[in-house]
């Protein structure tokens, strides 16, 4: 019993001494792959910190330019937005660059904010944010440009599965009205009321515009029965705006003896 507790004794200093040996060989390495991990995390933590409160700063800045336009100081909050576009974090420079073409439209320098919405189309990797742009500077190309102006922005947008297709089938409609063509306006504006996702409130827009182009002779009037269907949707158009108490689910027929000037 004793020659085994010597022999275990033996291996267990072998075992020793190699653990050592390994360890003066490889331990430095561990320590060095240890001190590696807890700066990289300590690198990252601070990055995150310091992306997160520059956000924070771009976050309040972009706010206090809002405040300054809501407050009619469009000078100021211009060059509150350039300062963010030129020093912001995150998404916001983004943001400011929007609002700043807002701000140009508001003060009446139309061709600079088609600019700056052509700009943000031509540079924004979103997609998404590619077509808001497009859509926000075709609308303005209603009154400051052509057909063709409005339908190069716009044009592809208003294809079926975008999500702003409706409002760039808003704006190619109004071109299209401006520019003589009544029966693609009545197209456009028609897609957009047969589109199940259309809101009510851009429901009725398109309803005000369809009516307009009747009661100028613009386009054909539909036959009988279409025009029975046509007439009960105007009516919901003026029942939707109305109050609930002036207009009684059982005052319908009155409704639509009401809804009849709208069209003339």
């Amino acid at each position: 019993m004793s020659q085994d507790n010597i022999f275990q004794e033996i291996d267990e200093e072998l075992r020793s001494d190699r653990m050592r040996a390994l360890w003066r060989r490889f331990g430095p390495y561990v320590i060095g792959a240890a001190v590696a991990v807890v700066a990289l995390v300590a690198v990252n933590e601070g990055w995150s910190w310091y992306h997160a409160n520059n956000a924070a700063q771009s976050s309040d800045e972009l706010y206090a330019a809002f405040d300054l336009i809501d407050g009619g100081d469009l000078p100021a909050a211009q060059s509150q937005l350039d300062t963010l576009i030129a020093d912001g974090s995150g998404s916001y420079p983004v943001l400011a660059q929007f609002r700043k073409a807002g701000v140009m439209a508001r003060e009446g320098a139309t061709a600079d904010a088609v600019a700056a919405y052509d700009e943000l189309a031509n540079t924004q990797s979103n997609p998404r944010l590619r077509e808001l742009a497009l859509v926000l500077g075709a609308t303005l190309m209603v009154d400051a440009g052509s057909l063709a102006d409005v339908d190069s922005r716009a044009g592809s947008i208003a294809a079926e599965g975008g999500p702003l297709r409706n409002a760039a089938r808003e704006a190619l409609g109004l071109a299209q009205y401006k520019a003589g063509d009544f029966a693609a306006a009545q197209t456009s504006f028609e897609a957009v009321v047969n589109d199940p996702l259309t809101q009510s409130n851009t429901r009725n827009r398109m309803g005000y515009y369809l009516a307009q182009l009747l009661s100028q002779g613009a386009i054909a009037e539909a036959p009988a029965a279409d025009a029975e269907a046509a007439a009960s949707a105007i009516d919901e158009i003026v029942s939707d705006e109305a109050p609930a108490a002036e207009t009684p689910a059982a005052d319908a027929p009155a409704a639509t003896t009401e809804a009849e000037p709208v069209a003339e």
